[in-house]
């Protein structure tokens, strides 16, 4: 069983650099999401979110002690100096890579400790006793207080957490309306069995059921629109959030907006209770079909 809460639902930062926001900006968001019950904030070192944030957090440092800080590491892209790769992208988990990501993270956001890192994507490399070591030398220093894994396959996971001494708090994974693959391939079955609480990536499906163009789009915000009806809530992206939040390995959904009123108005998703027909309208609508 984990030891680490996240906040409900938690604030992602993939698309800071597409905001254009500066210092004073960013922090009223991060304040206001705190302020909404949205205390925990996902970086990665590729998404180059996190010397912003540490910018902005350093103009109210007392912040830092109600936020849950999540990064990641282990992707090695080029152009990304000597974090990067040289000439062909890559995944490394060894110690000395994972050790020299943490420092570089910690110095970008301004903090004496990351309250949970997630190696990002499979290694196919992974020495799985060098990659326990790590963790229990980043453990030892305080320098990482909780560790997690990223679109780990159920057999990666088990093969990692075999390993380790403390469990794995998060399984970072896609989930939507749109993409259940999670739901069918034993990855919620793996967490509810641990107790891990999976985070959830994409959930808006990168912006589709807002712009529905397929048929199966269409037909998910559709039964999506009336649900929201019959739950009495304000937008279909609270029901969204809510569908996923009633799997019963209870996943903590990212948001990847900069507005707060977005993050307001997904907030509600805490409050609705969604019937199993209703949960299954949704499923039904992206399936195309019944269940058997």
């Amino acid at each position: 069983m984990s030891e680490m809460t996240l906040s409900p639902l938690v604030l992602g930062f993939w698309r800071l650099g597409q905001w254009g926001y500066g210092k004073q900006e960013l922090l009223r968001l991060v304040e206001r999401s705190v302020e909404l019950g949205v205390s925990s904030m996902d970086h990665a070192m590729v998404y180059r979110s996190e010397a912003p944030f540490g910018e902005a957090l350093a103009l109210n440092p007392s912040l830092r002690d109600n936020l849950q800080i999540i990064t990641k590491c282990g992707i090695r892209p080029c152009g990304f100096g000597v974090l990067g790769a040289n000439a062909v992208n890559h995944y490394d988990f060894s110690q000395a890579y994972t050790v020299h990501s943490v420092e570089a993270s910690l110095r970008d956001l301004k903090t004496d400790r990351i309250d949970l890192l997630l190696l990002h994507r499979p290694d196919f490399l992974m020495d799985i006793a060098e990659v326990a070591q790590t963790f229990e030398q980043l453990h030892a220093t305080g320098k990482v207080l909780h560790f997690g894994v990223s679109n780990f396959t159920v057999q990666q996971l088990e093969a990692l957490q075999s390993a380790l001494p403390r469990a794995l708090i998060t399984n970072q994974v896609e989930c939507s309306p749109l993409n259940m693959t999670a739901i069918a391939d034993g990855t919620f079955d793996q967490a509810q069995r641990l107790g891990m609480r999976p985070m959830l990536w994409s959930c808006l499906a990168g912006g589709r059921l807002a712009e529905p163009k397929t048929s199966q789009q269409h037909s998910v915000v559709a039964a999506l629109q009336v649900v929201a009806k019959e739950l009495g809530a304000s937008t279909v992206e609270a029901v969204i959030y809510a569908w996923l939040m009633a799997l019963p390995c209870k996943p903590y959904p990212i948001l990847g907006t900069s507005k707060v009123e977005r993050v307001q108005a997904a907030a509600e998703a805490v409050n609705l209770q969604l019937s199993r027909e209703q949960w299954y309208r949704i499923w039904e609508a992206s399936n195309g079909a019944s269940v058997p």
